[in-house]
């Protein structure tokens, strides 16, 4: 592993948080947070656009307590990790990161995505496919329709300017992105900031939200390219009630990628990773054990 990677010793309790690392990415630098052995097979986590690693954080611990090495990234411009100093958030800018951590491991590596943590994982894997064991989606497949985007557009416009209390960034979330309105919005404190009149901004760089970045022609173009060059086996797991992922743009992937398998996530939306990490996990551990046999074999 690279040095640079090395576990610097967390403050908080082990069995709720992880050590923070940080790792090289494209010219710059991506914030983890660590779980399990340095030493053992890494599952490395990306969240969607406007998350952190706090929403992959129980399953990042759960594959750690089972004997793999889960890290949960911040993408480039969110939570800790360094903001592009070329502005530059194309979907292909974050497949660069992930690729470029793929050469800090010594063993095979696992990655798992969400939404635009995914697309990035599934364009990275399929360049590097020699040193990805697996790669599992959340949600994710091409041809993703255009006006359901809009209400993540919307999430990063409003976002732009702030909340005025936790409770109406709670608010925001449920109604933008379609997810269960989080029961107590102080969590979410951990993933904002306070300005000095007393706004509530999230932890990532205004220009992520631009138009340009939200699902350009661009986007669909390099998911379609990774999907029909991958090699290394690839899960989904479909929301059954995603705006975004439906049965036509499934077909198309599974016919560019004849490995796929896709299993459903039963009553949730698209961004059910943030509130489902258990259930994902679960799954997430039996794809693990079946690739860890297979190369044992």
């Amino acid at each position: 592993m690279n040095t640079r990677a090395t576990p610097k010793q967390c403050l908080y309790p082990p069995k709720l948080y992880g050590t923070k690392v940080r790792y090289q990415g494209d010219g710059l630098e991506l914030a983890g947070e660590a779980f399990g052995d340095p030493q053992a097979p890494p599952v490395l986590f990306f969240h969607g656009g406007g998350q952190s690693r706090s929403s992959w954080r129980g399953s990042a611990r759960k594959v750690g307590e089972a004997g793999y090495y889960g890290i949960a990234f911040d993408l480039r411009g969110h939570g800790e990790s360094d903001w592009a100093a070329d502005g530059d958030y194309h979907v292909d800018a974050f497949a660069r990161d992930v690729g470029s951590l793929l050469d800090q491991f010594d063993h095979h590596v696992v990655l798992v995505g969400a939404s635009r943590g995914g697309q990035a994982s599934l364009i990275a894997g399929s360049r590097h496919p020699e040193k990805v064991r697996l790669i599992m989606l959340a949600d994710v497949a091409p041809d993703m329709p255009n006006h359901a985007i809009d209400g993540i557009r919307r999430f990063f416009a409003e976002g732009a300017d702030g909340y005025p209390s936790l409770d109406a960034a709670a608010d925001a979330l449920a109604l933008h992105l379609e997810q269960p309105r989080i029961d107590d919005a102080s969590r979410l404190g951990r993933s904002m900031r306070q300005d000095p009149a007393g706004r509530w901004h999230w932890h990532w760089d205004p220009a992520t939200g631009k138009d340009e970045f939200l699902h350009p022609a661009s986007e669909n173009e390099a998911v379609l390219a990774a999907a029909a060059r991958v090699s290394s086996p690839v899960v989904m797991v479909r929301a059954e009630l995603s705006h975004l992922v439906h049965d036509d743009n499934t077909a198309r992937f599974q016919k560019l990628a004849p490995q796929l398998e896709v299993l459903i996530a039963k009553g949730v939306g698209h961004m059910f990773t943030a509130d489902r990490n258990d259930e994902f996990a679960a799954k997430l551990l039996d794809q693990l054990a079946r690739v860890s046999a297979d190369a044992a074999g």
